[in-house]
């Protein structure tokens, strides 16, 4: 029934390697290369939908798909195979559907560049890599599509090879995302060592972890240090503290590439592992409540560095970052479909962010050059007024704004408030958590409408002789930009949560929780006992936290359309008056420079030591020094081969008397 699954990942891989052998020499047109690349992604997502309403009609939810066996070492099975299943059917959607979107907004953004052939190249083996992860039917096949998303993403973030600083960006994310692999593979090893040394069961396999997760004991010692190993890998994919440094720094490559690896791709992979595993993590309480202090803190501390960035990228970066921490509070508190809820609605309105931003860039762009002028076209503070200029991207991008915020009806107002209600309500939750969780959504409405404000409304501030010349984008830009902010009004619609479902006697089910429930159903269940608890204590309870977290939302717009459009003057005092506290946050409260000054410089002076002190003055200089002793040897020596035979002779007479003299002295 799911036999031709395995052609999923495979077709962007085909797209990936025409591209790349063909491309320079033979395919040469920009129509071709990118009509391949986008279209083995939409034929992607063509079978993925096909599959995923089947598996809508089918009463059997988990599919398992051997394609090939793999390696047979001792007891150690594994395959290459598949698992379908509502959560892997979903992300295939997902992926595949908001990738194709990306891939054809490239084909206009990336018009006129010399690596044209390349960057699809790269971009359809980034989706390939990320389909074999979420379809990983084991942990090996996932580790594979794990490591593959990181080596594309360290292409694409360096795609721009000739720039200093897109070079280090893609070195700082690959170093980064190898501390956490590190993490996910001791983990893997100490789980498949532990089950099957213990218990008896050598497996990777996800459903026989899943079966088996229980003989490892819920709360013991083994499955919490497996399970944070586990959360140690999915911080580094998924930009958590500590390991989000990379993720602001990816904004150096091509901006097709930032919204694929924060909306559909990389970013998710940490949070769609822990869904995988939601088994296993629901058996750590300790793992749990770190997770969800870990994503909490997050969520709050990248959204204050949002505050006071200029260029319009890293500000959507950081906020990646502080929807990524709402996303790891859910996994905490055991809404697990929360989690991966909001994950699906940030793929929408985050991608669309992107892509608009990107229209903007290209917009700004474009007038610069007519101008002739050298000025930053991602400086917010460069731009306002372009509501009039390109119609087409403000709408999309203030209805995704809108969306990323919370205000009701839209689609993260549904999964923001599962989050919350869940980090209140929950076994795990707190009122601490769901506090920390509301004022950063407070402060996502604020500097997102700070964004909005700075680039489309108010005075122009281009130059005037660039101002007259910011194009609409083409078609091909702006065409995906409405597709994604249609999805990113009406996604949230799938996960209306039962309190509002049921108003006015309207009884509208929560689609994706009942589509999720084979999956998640056991993990939540002990965590859902107290929402039951909570939502039968009182709905006023329910209501006034959705309320309340509503009110925080409207309070962070009207301030930024305070600061920013009715009295634009009141951020230069501000700024002037917390001068210190402004420059901190300017300077992302200068975790960068602390990194570097307790671990990368410190291993720069180590490696420097074992280059210059170790390696040169002991190993080379054993090294030379044998060749040194070798050679004076060789140079006394030489004057003993003189080729006169009557030297030979003497040298023969000495050796016998000496041999004489050993015989009748010794």
């Amino acid at each position: 029934m799911y036999d031709k699954l395995w052609l999923i990942p495979l077709l962007p891989l085909f797209g990936a390697i025409i591209n790349g052998l063909l491309g320079k020499r033979f395919l040469k047109s920009e129509k071709v290369i990118g009509g391949i690349a986008t279209g083995v992604m939409l034929l992607s997502f063509l079978l993925s939908s096909k599959y995923f309403f089947q598996l809508l009609a089918d009463e059997v939810k988990v599919h398992e798909q051997i394609v090939a066996s793999w390696m047979s070492v001792g007891n150690l099975q594994v395959n290459w195979e598949f698992l379908f299943d509502p959560l892997s059917a979903l992300m295939i959607m997902v992926v595949t559907g908001v990738g194709t979107l990306i891939h054809l907004y490239s084909i206009g953004y990336m018009h006129g560049e010399a690596g044209f052939y390349r960057f699809f190249s790269y971009l359809n083996l980034f989706c390939f890599a990320m389909l074999m992860l979420v379809l990983g039917g084991n942990a090996l096949v996932m580790f594979i599509g794990w490591e593959g998303v990181g080596l594309c993403s360290y292409l694409l973030i360096g795609y721009y090879m000739e720039k200093k600083s897109a070079g280090d960006a893609a070195k700082k994310a690959f170093v980064v995302n190898r501390v956490g692999d590190f993490g996910f593979l001791l983990g893997l090893m100490t789980l498949f060592w532990t089950l099957g040394s213990e218990h008896g069961v050598w497996t990777t396999n996800f459903v026989k972890i899943g079966e088996n997760a229980h003989l490892l004991g819920t709360g013991s010692v083994v499955v919490t240090v497996i399970t944070l190993c586990f959360f140690l890998g999915a911080t580094g994919k998924s930009a958590q503290i500590p390991l989000y440094t990379w993720l602001p720094d990816a904004m150096e490559g091509p901006t097709p590439v930032s919204a694929l690896i924060h909306a559909a791709t990389m970013v998710t992979a940490g949070v769609y592992m822990i869904g995988r595993m939601s088994g296993l993590f629901a058996m750590a309480p300790t793992t749990m409540m770190v997770i969800a202090i870990i994503g909490a803190a997050t969520a709050l501390f990248a959204a204050t560095i949002g505050f006071a960035q200029n260029d319009i990228k890293r500000v959507l970066a950081y906020s990646t970052v502080s929807q990524l921490g709402y996303m790891f509070l859910a996994m905490g508190v055991g809404a697990f479909t929360g989690g991966i809820f909001h994950l699906m609605t940030h793929a929408f309105f985050k991608a669309c962010l992107f892509l608009g931003s990107g229209s903007v860039i290209h917009g700004m762009h474009h007038a610069y050059h007519h101008a002739h002028l050298h000025d930053d076209p991602q400086d917010m503070r460069n731009m306002g007024g372009l509501k009039s200029k390109m119609p087409i991207t403000y709408w999309t991008f203030l209805l995704s704004t809108i969306a990323i915020t919370g205000v009701p009806l839209f689609s993260a107002f549904f999964s923001k408030d599962e989050i919350l209600w869940w980090a209140a309500s929950s076994t795990r939750g707190s009122l601490w958590l769901w506090g920390v969780g509301a004022i950063a959504a407070g402060m996502t409405a604020f500097y997102m409408f700070r964004l909005v404000a700075m680039t489309f409304w108010g005075k122009q501030k281009t130059d005037a002789r660039a101002k007259d010349h910011i194009p609409e984008s083409p078609w091909v830009i702006t065409l995906p930009l409405v597709i994604l902010a249609a999805l990113a009004v009406v996604g949230g619609y799938v996960g209306v949560p039962h309190v509002l479902g049921n108003i006015g006697g309207l009884h509208i089910p929560n689609y994706l929780e009942h589509f999720l429930d084979p999956v998640f159903g056991p993990a939540q269940e002990t965590y859902r006992i107290a929402i039951k608890e909570a939502m039968a204590h009182s709905l006023l309870w329910e209501f006034g936290l959705m309320g309340a977290s509503v009110a925080v939302g409207f309070l962070g717009i009207g301030v930024a359309i305070w600061f920013y459009i009715k009295s634009p003057e009141l951020p230069g005092k501000f700024t002037s008056k917390f001068s210190g506290l402004h420059k901190a946050v300017y300077n992302k409260w200068y975790i960068d420079e602390l990194y570097d000054f307790l671990f990368v410089n410190p291993i720069k002076r180590c490696g420097l030591f074992f280059w210059k002190g170790f390696d040169v003055c002991i190993v080379d200089g054993v090294v030379n020094g044998v060749g040194r002793v070798t050679t004076l040897v060789s140079s006394g020596l030489r004057y003993t081969q003189t080729g006169l035979t009557q030297h030979y002779a003497m040298w023969m007479v000495i050796g016998v008397v000496m041999i004489v003299g050993f015989y009748i002295f010794g």
